[in-house]
């Protein structure tokens, strides 16, 4: 995932915690460690992670890679793991290891502070920034009274040759799959199919879609939000902006990036710990202010640029019934997209 980051902010960041005291200095025990399975790169929660080892004294070794292997190497160490806690960028994932009973339980104090919309139902996991689907479009070469109000709409062949997607990337079918779960699979199957029949050009990920839309090179594309306030930041988002989706539309989905202890944690103590300071008010100020993701506690405001999680009108879904990303390979190939 490319990430943009600023000194100011991060600055403000390290301040925030050091001024708040989330964690006593040396909290920790001496010598201990943590083992962190991230689907997330190190460029994004890399300065939490060590930030969190200064302030605990607890060591944090980190195996980084995508979500799928991630969650892929939990569900093969079974009842030995060698993982206290599995991050993942998308509920999909971790709810595939929820399903097959390699977490444990997290304690009402960790759940509470997150809306139920974005935690598991059994307590296994909880969401620790949001991120909503938008369509971006380059508003010079597209009015706003001509973006469909339904993702849908995007199937009329007046879009022909102007669209962008990245069905390769996680996070497209993390979308597809929490369409399959809100529409049915004939309905997915038969967006899918109106995409494809306008012949939308491929891209890698989200940010090379964003890039290109704010360049003109294409009229619109499927992304997650907070690329383009990224780009932004760094004065290259060009014409490039973001049309968020209401009324339920799939288009409006909104994700979550979770964490879980494994079952079984050897180090169960401080894996809470740390869930815990990912959720503390100086980390969800990180998310809102460095990475524009949506804070998942009230407490803290998502950046004056961005909607309010609570704020947007998001499909009803049981992010645990997303799981199904292999079903999602499946018809994205069956539709010839992959």
């Amino acid at each position: 995932m490319h990430v943009l980051t600023s000194p100011r902010r991060l600055l403000a960041f390290v301040g925030a915690l050091l001024a708040i005291g989330v964690l006593p200095a040396c909290s920790g025990e001496s010598g201990t460690s943590l083992t962190v399975y991230s689907g997330r790169t190190k460029d994004l929660v890399g300065p939490l992670f060590s930030r969190f080892e200064k302030e605990t004294g607890v060591k944090v070794k980190v195996r980084y890679g995508d979500s799928s292997e991630m969650s892929a190497a939990v569900l093969e160490e079974g009842d030995r793991p060698a993982a206290d806690v599995l991050i993942v960028q998308d509920a999909g994932h971790i709810g595939e290891v929820e399903a097959a009973g390699r977490l444990g339980t997290l304690g009402s104090d960790i759940l509470e502070p997150v809306p139920a919309a974005f935690r598991s139902a059994s307590g296994a996991w909880v969401g620790l920034s949001g991120r909503s689907r938008v369509v971006a479009y380059n508003s010079e070469k597209v009015g706003v009274a001509e973006l469909p109000t339904e993702i849908e709409g995007f199937t009329d062949p007046k879009w022909k040759g102007r669209l962008a997607w990245a069905p390769t990337n996680g996070s497209f079918q993390a979308f597809v799959t929490a369409f399959r779960v809100l529409k049915g699979e004939a309905a997915t199957e038969s967006w899918l199919r109106g995409i494809k029949a306008n012949d939308p050009k491929v891209f890698p990920n989200n940010i090379s879609i964003v890039e290109a839309v704010g360049r003109g090179e294409v009229d619109a594309g499927f992304v997650n939000h907070y690329y383009l306030h990224r780009l932004r930041a760094e004065g290259k988002a060009g014409k490039a902006e973001n049309r968020y989706f209401g009324s339920g539309d799939p288009g409006g989905f909104v994700n979550v990036a979770a964490a879980g202890i494994t079952k079984g944690a050897p180090h169960k103590a401080d894996a809470e710990r740390f869930i815990r300071f990912l959720l503390s008010e100086p980390s969800q100020r990180y998310f809102a202010e460095t990475t524009f993701e949506l804070p998942v506690i009230a407490s803290v405001r998502a950046d004056p640029q961005l909607p309010e999680i609570a704020s947007l009108t998001v499909p009803q879904i049981d992010l645990a019934r997303t799981s199904d990303i292999k079903g999602s390979v499946a018809l994205l190939t069956k539709v010839g997209a992959l």
